[in-house]
């Protein structure tokens, strides 16, 4: 291992001698030692064993040398620096109820579930971090608003003296239209539910009945609609799929065509935000849901008159809450004190994850009670009876406090200074109760015979946690009235443990900004500090005008599993999402080191998509089929891993932040490849993604049409699964 990052200092090999030098000085002293040798050619028998020993003598001297590395690492250790233990991948897991329950349902915390278990991979675990409470909604209030607002100002509301409620909650009445007469985009409707409902994270099922006779002219499979929810800072979407919608966006006459009785009733499936407070617009309370009348997609036709529906319903069909990669440990023994101080002792389960509240030692004196202890980062502020140990993350090791003995000659040795300076007799500065001192005990041992036991620890964590969406549907705890569980999203923020290499790279950078943050290089230090391994790239951007003075703005990406791009798969923008966990976590650990009065914000970098238009010329003897489809797939890969925030650019460190794409960059890309004989021209898109369609940025915004895309080389999309155009000529 190289540390190409230190002072070019003079090399501290203890022995610089390299292969050839012993080889050619070996040859030298033939002569010498064996006068009739004359064939020094490398085919002789005898250069041949030179060769091989002079190999064996160059590897002692490899790791004879690399001493200087021992030391640096044995310095290391001396400051305290551990290796950072893996990071636990999140997860959004979604439990659909057998049915909707007629009271109030806790899904408790500790929820085990997993993926499927192959012939070639384990299972992973997952477990829920938080209780998830499913509960009864009732609908509050249904109003409409003939233009779309962040922040509703202009209501009316359309159950008050028209529609009645029944005991079980459904609303009735004479027909009721959603939009205005003449729809036009913007216009919306709410749908208030009661304040009382603990809905957060829910899974709604909002049935609509109609008549079949009020047919609306749209295209029921690409309605012109948006679902959405208040989350208290913005309105985000809740309707995961077009297939959660069997109104098919309100179309009851084509739900009649099909031979379903529309005055049933027909759901809208709405997965809910884990945050959906309470909040009051106008005079209405409560929590939000909205529905907007879109502009509907190019040659597709718009609302032509406004749906209408006779009553309306909600029930709860389930909920999603919030796991991260790991597995429970409860009640471990851990081991019997023999009270020496210092004592280590192993846990079963490595590596392990940080320590909530309810996770720590409990140690049980012979005929005591049971204590609780608590655990430290190191022993420098503990005193003798100070109930405290450490915990090794990344092996799991428990240690107690150590016994410090200082030198006697060192104390000696002081107290002759401090004569010879103010001429005291050394037979004054003798003193007993001094001479006791010359130990130190660093946080108190445990009793002889005592009872170790860890209540609870989690293990687990490592990138393969970072698994994909619809993978995790095994529940390895039973759980009542649950039919079924899913992840919609992937996994992310899972990280293997520190390396070496990492920990020579961080802790300089620790020495340099002392757990302070004050010049932007520091927030971005202590921004993957604080991530733990869930922060791969942070960029700290300087103020732009005096409004933001005092405000320091960080774009944050958090740490992916990249395996995708093997596969020739793309990696989407939701991969990169900063999640409120993650948020949370950086910003407490930067507010207790940032200086007074200084506002910190995190956000995420706004990703690009990039369209790769070209025709590449191959060499004569790749002209077949087989050689021609091989080169494409390797380009394919080549260019999402090149266009990448995490694996991109020249360096492969992530495509570096604010660089525009150049032709020429792709260019040298292709031409490293063997077979590609030239190129033609390259033409590059911009791509946006608006959060229901991908669009090209051209001097009029586009709909791109799936069959004439070009390589999305960013992220991929289901809609763009034949996009690419990469054309072989000869």
């Amino acid at each position: 291992m190289e540390f190409d990052f230190l002072p070019k200092l003079p090399k501290p090999d203890l022995d610089d001698r390299t292969f050839k030098d012993l080889v050619d000085e070996c040859i030298l002293r033939i002569p010498r030692y064996c006068p009739e040798w004359t064939n020094y050619n490398p085919s002789d028998p005898g250069i041949t064993l030179i060769e091989l020993f002079a190999w064996l003598t160059d590897q002692m001297l490899l790791r004879f040398n690399q001493v200087p590395t021992r030391n640096y690492i044995t310095f290391l250790e001396m400051l305290g620096v551990r290796l950072q233990a893996p990071t636990p991948a999140v997860v959004d897991i979604t439990f659909y109820l057998s049915a909707a329950l007629p009271n109030t349902y806790t899904i408790p915390m500790g929820v085990e579930l997993a993926t499927i278990r192959t012939e070639n991979e384990e299972a992973i675990t997952f477990t829920t971090d938080r209780p998830l409470v499913i509960d009864e909604p009732q609908i509050r209030h249904f109003l409409t608003s003939p233009t779309t607002e962040d922040t509703p100002a202009s209501l009316r509301d359309r159950f008050t003296n028209f529609w009645t409620i029944r005991p079980d909650g459904d609303w009735y009445g004479r027909e009721l239209g959603f939009f205005e007469e003449q729809p036009q985009p913007g216009n919306s409707f709410y749908v208030v539910i009661d304040e009382q409902s603990q809905c957060e994270g829910n899974v709604l099922a909002l049935q609509i009945k109609g008549e079949s006779a009020t047919a609306t002219g749209i295209n029921p499979d690409a309605p012109p609609r948006r679902w959405e929810a208040w989350n208290g800072l913005e309105w985000v979407s809740v309707l995961l799929q077009e297939s959660d919608d069997s109104t098919k966006g309100f179309s009851f006459s084509e739900l009649a065509a099909q031979g379903i009785n529309p005055l049933q009733g027909a759901d809208v499936v709405l997965h809910l935000p884990q945050s959906w407070p309470v909040t009051t617009f106008t005079a209405f309370r409560g929590r939000w849901l909205r529905c907007t009348h879109n502009s509907p997609q190019p040659n597709q036709p718009g609302y032509s008159s406004s749906p209408r529906m006779v009553g309306l319903s909600i029930r709860a069909i389930g909920g999603t809450v919030g796991a991260s990669q790991s597995e429970f440990v409860h009640n471990e023994i851990v081991g019997e004190s023999d009270g020496t101080p210092g004592q280590t002792f192993q846990l079963q389960g490595i590596p392990v994850l940080n320590r909530r509240e309810d996770e720590y030692l409990l140690i049980t004196a012979p005929g005591g009670m049971p204590l609780r202890w608590q655990e430290v980062s190191d022993f420098a502020n503990s005193g003798s009876q100070d109930l405290h140990y450490t915990i090794d993350s990344r092996t799991g090791t428990i240690q107690f406090g150590p016994l410090i003995r200082e030198p006697a000659q060192l104390q000696q040795q002081t107290q002759r200074r401090e004569f010879a300076q103010t001429g005291i007799q050394q037979s004054m500065l003798q003193n007993p109760v001094l001479m006791n001192e010359l130990e130190r005990q660093y946080g108190a041992v445990p009793q002889r015979g005592s009872v170790i036991r860890m209540i609870a620890y989690r293990t687990g964590g490592g990138r393969k946690g970072n698994v994909q969406k619809g993978t995790i549907i095994v529940s390895k705890t039973a759980v009542p009235y649950v039919a079924g569980l899913v992840n919609h999203t992937s996994a992310v923020n899972g990280s293997d443990a520190e390396s070496l290499e990492d920990a020579v790279i961080r802790v300089p950078a620790m020495l340099r900004t002392r757990d302070r943050a004050v010049t932007p290089e520091d927030f971005e230090v202590l921004t993957l500090q604080a991530g733990s391994g869930a922060v791969t790239r942070v960029r700290c951007l300087q103020a732009t005008s005096k409004a933001d003075a005092g405000t320091v703005r960080l774009l944050v990406i958090p740490n992916a599993n990249t395996d995708a791009i093997a596969r020739g798969e793309g990696m989407g923008p939701e991969i990169w999402a900063l999640n409120p966990q993650l948020r949370n976590q950086i910003m407490a650990y930067l507010d207790e080191r940032r200086l007074l009065g200084v506002q910190v914000k995190l956000q995420a970098p706004e990703y690009v998509g990039v369209t790769v238009q070209t025709e590449v010329a191959l060499e004569p003897e790749y002209n077949n089929p087989t050689a021609q489809q091989d080169i494409l797939w390797k380009l394919r890969i080549a260019l999402y891993r090149f266009l990448n925030p995490i694996t991109g650019g020249n360096d492969g460190k992530g495509w570096p932040f604010g660089r525009p794409v150049y032709p020429s960059d792709i260019v040298n890309l292709f031409q490293q490849f063997a077979g590609v004989r030239y190129l033609g021209v390259v033409q590059l898109f911009e791509l946006r993604y608006t959060g229901q369609n991908w669009v090209r940025i051209l001097p009029q915004n586009q709909v791109i049409d799936p069959g004439s895309l070009g390589l999305i080389c960013s992220w991929n999309d289901p809609r763009l699964r034949s996009g690419h155009v990469v054309n072989l000529i000869q």
